[in-house]
């Protein structure tokens, strides 16, 4: 009878280290209301750079008016500023304060 003995480099293929991957953090978009930005504008904001379809644009603008802040969606840290940014800029063009924030979920 044969004893078999993993010896030598062999020895590490018995042993495997599992390397877990962890998922991206999520981080919500969220914009706040202000007194000068127009309801249009934000609606125009959601669908353009959000995606957003005009029901869900429109229901998300109400939260922002009537609730303060409306949370647009939740996306990986990289999108989630990106899009932050470019509310921003189109903001700053059209002359509206409207303000985005990137919080972690």
């Amino acid at each position: 009878m044969a004893v078999h003995i993993n010896i030598g480099r062999h020895a590490d293929r018995s042993v495997k280290k599992k390397e877990k991957l962890k998922e991206p953090d999520d981080y919500r978009v969220v914009l706040l209301n202000d007194n000068y930005t127009t309801m249009d504008f934000v609606v125009e904001i959601l669908m353009s750079i959000f995606h957003k379809n005009e029901e869900d644009a429109e229901r998300i603008m109400l939260d922002v008016h009537r609730k303060g802040r409306g949370i647009v969606g939740v996306y990986t840290l990289d999108i989630a500023q990106t899009k932050a940014n470019q509310v921003h800029m189109l903001a700053r063009e059209r002359e509206f304060p409207l303000r985005c924030i990137v919080e972690k979920q």
